[in-house]
């Protein structure tokens, strides 16, 4: 046995250390299969408990540590009774061990954490032991509190008291915290145990523990009284902090167990007086753990109301928060600027009493079916609601957060009182919404010392989630009363800028705010209108077409225009503080159609996003976000901005259009696999931002439409340069590792695209009148960035740069730059990776749609290889989830493609001399992905793609003499097409409860109705006497199929065909 231990005792001490590498994993090895033996537990026990020559232990505390993790390793999950030997050896050796280590010895003081270890392992054996084996447990343990007479100590030992106390909470986690219940995985067995023993305690020893720990802790109090007032020197000092200690942990665990004992044992004549005293008391621990327990006791759950409404009357709760709410807030006010988080805790644990309490008075006031119960239950909770306020109030949010859930209900309440009720709200009601506006407003605030430049981000976050929280209270309140919130808000914003205008000095928080308020008011008033109608009160009369022309400014502003319109001419925009100032820029460009209604507005908040406020800010961060905005606002309001404005605007951010380059850091710079261009794209950097500023002065130019000359001599303005800069750059690359330059490149030509982009879609058809943007320009955009992919089409970003940007130029000019593309196509696939393919067939659909017919020479050249290329990548195994999304993602793309192609009549592609010999696989790839039930949204695009075939290929001529566009389609049709059709509805796991599947149905259905309506007659004979035939259908059902499918419209036959299909299903 002693070698046995000594191997155990250092194969532990081996373990513990990684340092001792050469035989680490040998001790590793060694402890994991001796665990398997069932009976280590014994010599676990005893290097536990074995003690040493001087009188301590014999062994190290982690040892020791591991040797309880074994013995608790044997005691947990053990529902059967113990053997009686076992039982027996367990018992004696730790009574044994509290004896000589809590009673008579030091209770591990040199390894605190072994107390917590142990009590959990006492814990276990109780679990095991107590309802069967050892009913005595607590007496037993009773009589080691009290110290032998021979001693001088105390009434009571500490050490057994403190051990007592772990003991009873690790108890009532085990049997009945529903918290750590539902963190372990359910066991039946073990919830049957731990309720025999839950009901065991009530039923034979509740009384006894609870008078044992509250004699246990007023005997700590009296001590601590006693101390306190003798003064204290170092011996009493000692004893005072462990009076002060055991009544802590008394607390905590009478905490522990009010829940699920009997209510009239915690709550009495002595226990009320002794918590009230104690939640006064001038240890901060003692305070909280008396807090803790209290509201444990009101949130007892009791089966009849009248029961809950004594015990809170008996508690008298609310007054008592009340007095010490008010005499912390007093406290906190003297502290001035000198935080005391443990205070602050406190006032901390008040609130969440009072929120229990509220939340219990209001399960009284709107579920109690006696209704003598809820008239005092209303009486109480409106007398808490004050106190509520006061603690939402605090300037610490954490405490001020504690009170939500109360409020969140009692706003819930009276939202459904409202609902029932059309009289005036109640007065009393009015005046706590007023109040609570009050504080809400007020709580929206900064904090004045406080610099959002510097704070963390953790806090950051914390203040945006408050302000969410209180923004949901005020729509609560705006709900029930909205003209009190609307009022509330308009009235303190109005207020807050006038006096801004007029010369008063303001805090930034309180400006700020204002703005703020501003800002969230089109959220608020739900009342308010829509567009124009949400800023001005314009007579609903005015034509939709005639609204751009009308004048507004004679028509009255809405609360929320006025509030704008005061923002605006108060000049706080040029508040000295980052916060104020953007938050005005976000609220500007959030609300652009205020502007449609006041025009002489938009000069002073355009001026204010030019200068050193915003896009000129030497702020990073603040110039980054005044890009976008200043870009959102030109884009909403260009019609509201005169030429003029237009140049000025122009001249003025010319500066700011010098391209910015930075390399991103690399975390692994000498790693081949890290592209460095491909991360400085990707890498978020200032240019991202500046993109808006160039698609912004696109907008600027879009408005001399109607002086194209004007127009073009002032877009070339604004290009030349970035030309120059690429021509500069192509000619400055020396090679694949000047990084700087190709980047360069990349962004010169993405910033081009942005330019084009800022212009309108180019019209098709071409209206009657319609003056184009500079064409010539925009071909000399496009002809310089194909010079630049020509000699760089090596570099995957240059050649994505270029499809951005020629899919910006193709939507503003059409087809007037058709010549460019195919250039463009070949230079785009000289280098090509696979990961490029999904963009390019997207890019392909988009020239399809700008550039039609003109398109087609590209694409008869295209189509081919291309289908080729896809249909390799499709047939090649799918490895792992990426390949997975890259599978679906390119296989969606290439199907689109086909549709965009065969919609947009430019189907003689697939049949030309060059392309007609590869149509029949085309088609079959087709089936193929028709069949694949594993895809729904591919199965769909590709019956959609055959019924569009079905339409240009199977229409017979119209008259003699002329041919079909593909004879002999309708064959393949009807010999191939159809019975897919119909194969895949018969399959079993053609799954109709599936809505996808579902949309595949009704895909199959428009095929089937197209096949009808463009063959005809020849399609009604094929369906009757032929196919439907071969499938087993009657013939009267046969015809009336047939007939549906020819006579009934799109939607109605789709309904049909699915609801016969879910009927034949059923049937079969």
């Amino acid at each position: 046995m002693e070698q046995d231990m000594n191997q155990f005792v250092q194969a532990i001490l081996i373990a513990s250390d990684p340092l001792q590498s050469n035989l680490h994993a040998q001790a590793l090895e060694y402890l994991t299969v001796i665990q398997r033996n069932p009976s280590i537990w014994r010599l676990a026990l005893a290097v536990f408990v074995e003690a040493g020559e001087n009188g301590g232990r014999k062994h190290p505390a982690q040892v020791r540590f591991f040797a309880l993790r074994v013995v608790d390793e044997f005691l947990d999950n053990r529902f059967d009774p113990l053997d009686e030997e076992i039982f027996q050896t367990l018992r004696q050796s730790l009574l044994n061990y509290i004896q000589s280590e809590y009673l008579f010895g030091p209770a591990e003081s040199d390894a605190s954490f072994l107390r917590n270890k142990f009590a959990h392992t006492l814990t276990l054996f109780f679990l095991c032991t107590y309802v069967d084996k050892w009913p005595t447990f607590f007496t037993d343990f009773f009589a080691l509190i009290h110290p032998p007479e021979s001693t001088s100590q105390m009434t009571f030992n500490p050490h057994v008291s403190l051990l007592l106390f772990h003991l009873i909470l690790e108890i009532s986690g085990e049997v009945a915290d529903q918290i750590i219940k539902a963190a372990r995985s359910h066991n039946p067995a073990r919830q049957a145990r731990d309720g025999r023993v839950r009901d065991t305690v009530r039923e034979r020893d509740a009384p006894r523990i609870n008078e044992a720990v509250l004699t246990i802790v007023a005997d700590g109090v009296e001590r601590m009284t006693r101390l306190r007032k003798s003064g204290v020197g170092p011996a009493a000092e000692r004893e005072l902090d462990t009076a002060i200690e055991v009544v802590d942990w008394g607390i905590r665990t009478f905490a522990s167990y009010v829940g699920w004992i009997d209510i009239n044992l915690t709550v009495t004549r002595e226990t009320v007086p002794l918590l009230f005293t104690l939640l006064s008391d001038s240890s901060l621990a003692i305070r909280l753990a008396t807090a803790h327990a209290l509201t444990r006791i009101v949130s007892k759950g009791l089966k009849e109301p009248g029961d809950k409404l004594q015990l809170i009357k008996v508690l008298s709760l609310g007054e008592v928060l009340e007095a010490l709410e008010e005499r912390t807030r007093a406290e906190q006010t003297s502290r001035g600027s000198d935080t005391d988080e443990g205070e602050e805790s406190y006032r901390e644990a008040l609130g969440k009493l009072l929120n229990v309490l509220g939340l219990e008075l209001c399960k009284l006031t709107d579920e109690s079916p006696d209704e003598t119960v809820r008239p005092e239950a209303v009486q109480m909770l409106t007398q808490i609601l004050p106190v509520m306020l006061r603690f939402m109030a605090d300037e610490y949010d954490d405490t001020c957060s504690t009170i939500f859930p109360l409020l969140q209900t009692i706003l819930l309440s009276y939202k459904r009182q409202r609902k029932s009720s059309t009289e005036p709200l109640d007065p009393q009601k009015r005046s706590f919404l007023t109040s609570l506006l009050n504080v809400i407003l007020d709580k929206l605030k900064w904090d004045e010392e406080t610099d959002p430049e510097d704070m963390d981000e953790d806090d950051e976050m914390a203040f945006d989630e408050l302000r969410k929280e209180l923004r949901t209270f005020m729509d609560s309140a705006l709900i029930i009363e909205p003209e009190l919130v609307t009022e509330s808000v308009r009235t303190l914003a109005l207020n807050t800028l006038t006096a801004f205008q007029n010369g008063v000095t303001l805090k930034w928080n309180d400006a700020e705010l204002a703005v703020y308020l501003v800002y969230i008011f089109g959220e608020i008033n739900k009342s308010g209108g829509k567009g124009r109608a949400a800023f001005c009160q314009a007579p609903p009369t005015i034509a939709k077409e005639k609204r751009k022309e009308a004048d507004y400014s004679e028509y009255p502003l809405t609360s929320h225009g006025e509030m704008l319109y005061a923002l605006i001419q108060s000049g706080i925009s040029g508040y000295p503080h980052k916060s104020v100032t953007m938050q005005f820029f976000e609220t500007v460009a959030r609300y652009g159609d205020f502007f449609k209604v006041r025009k002489e507005c938009v000069m002073p908040t355009l001026q204010a996003m030019l200068d050193v406020r915003g896009l000129h800010s030497s702020d990073k961060s603040t110039q980054s976000r005044v890009f976008y905005l200043f870009y959102r606002f030109v884009r909403e309001d260009r019609n509201e901005i005169s030429p003029d404005l237009a140049v000025s605007l122009l001249d003025g951010f010319r500066d700011l259009l010098a391209i910015q380059v930075e390399l991103p850091e690399l975390e692994n710079p000498d790693s081949p696999s890290q592209d460095i261009l491909a991360e400085a794209v990707k890498t978020s950097t200032i240019f991202d931002s500046q993109l808006y500023l160039f698609e912004a002065a696109g907008t600027l130019v879009s408005l001399f439409s109607k002086a194209p000359d004007q127009a073009a001599a002032l877009l070339l303005s604004i290009v030349r340069p970035l030309l120059d800069e690429l021509s500069a750059n192509l000619q400055a690359v020396k090679g694949p590792d000047d990084v700087l330059t190709i980047l360069r490149i990349h962004h010169v030509i993405m910033a081009l695209g942005n330019i084009a982009k800022g212009f309108p879609e180019y019209p098709t058809p071409v209206p009657e009148g319609y003056i184009a943007p500079p064409l010539d320009v925009f071909r000399e955009v496009g002809q310089a960035i194909l010079v630049c992919l020509e000699a760089m089409n090596i570099f995957r970003v240059v050649r994505d740069a270029t499809r951005f940007a020629f899919a910006r130029i193709l939507a503003t000019t059409g087809s007037t730059v058709a010549q460019l593309i195919p250039v463009l196509m070949t230079n785009l696939l000289t280098h090509f990776e696979p990961t490029e393919l999904i963009d390019f067939m997207n890019f392909i659909g988009l020239s399809i749609h700008k550039l039609q017919e003109d398109i087609s020479d590209v694409l008869d050249q295209l189509i081919g290889p291309l289908s080729a290329h896809i249909n390799g990548i499709l047939a090649q195994p799918v490895n792992g989830t990426d390949d997975q999304v890259t599978h679906v993602d390119t296989k969606r793309a290439y199907l689109n493609l086909l549709i965009s192609i065969i919609s947009s009549r430019l189907h003689t592609v697939f049949i030309s001399d060059r392309n007609k010999g590869q149509l029949e696989n085309l088609l079959e790839s087709m089936l193929r992905l028709a069949e694949d039930l594993s895809d729904s949204s591919s199965e769909k695009a590709a019956f959609s793609f055959l019924g569009r075939c079905v339409t240009v290929w199977a229409e017979p001529p119209k008259a003699p003499g002329d041919q079909q566009v593909l004879p002999g389609f309708e064959r393949f049709v009807y010999e191939r097409v159809i019975p897919t059709a119909f194969g895949i509805i018969a399959l079993p796991q053609f799954n109709l409860k599936d809505g996808q599947v579902v949309v595949v149905l009704q895909e199959i259905a428009n095929l089937l109705q197209t096949v009808s309506k463009t063959r005809g007659q020849e399609a009604f004979d094929f369906f009757v006497s032929v196919f439907l035939p071969s499938q087993n259908w009657p013939q009267p059902t046969a015809v009336e199929f047939a007939t549906k499918m020819r006579e009934l419209d799109p939607k109605a036959f789709r309904k049909y065909f699915t609801e016969f299909v879910r009927a034949s299903r059923a049937g079969s």
